[in-house]
């Protein structure tokens, strides 16, 4: 089996943003690509994030929400953060993980004010197709 780089996308919740990561990650990028999330807190799966995910069929129906804690013993390669709050508040990770902030708007803060679902999933469709494009085009050997 070849050698897979192990991504960790992290944000602060772990329910919209790094899990929507992880699933193109997972979905496009299996080859070379052995992905996770995790969050600074768990704030348990968005059924937003889940549906507009659906929408581009990728099924994250079956991940789950984690904390970076629920990860510890894992060496990854690279650690990229989502959100400004996990690149502040990043946690250390012993090894040879290399760290990039990669920033996304919040689907759920700016879908707070919408009247309608619909309207909600714009937001998420938007950010969802912004991170797809990163996970497509992140360069696994690009100097941390």
């Amino acid at each position: 089996m070849p050698f897979k780089t192990k991504i960790l996308f992290l944000c602060t919740g772990n329910s919209c943003r790094s899990q929507m990561a992880e699933g193109f990650a997972r979905a496009l990028r299996s080859g070379d690509m052995e992905a996770y999330s995790a969050g600074v807190v768990r704030h348990g799966m968005n059924p937003l994030a889940v549906k507009a995910m659906a929408e581009a069929g990728v099924d994250i129906s079956g991940q789950s929400s984690k904390t970076v804690d629920d990860l510890a013993t894992k060496e990854f390669d690279w650690i990229i953060t989502l959100c400004g709050h996990a690149n502040e508040n990043c946690p250390y990770f012993p090894g040879k993980a290399r760290r990039i902030h990669a920033g996304f708007d919040d689907p759920p803060a700016l879908a707070k004010a919408a009247a309608t679902e619909e309207e909600a999933l714009a937001h998420y469709r938007r950010v969802r197709d912004e991170i797809k494009a990163f996970v497509q085009g992140f360069d696994i050997n690009a100097a941390g």
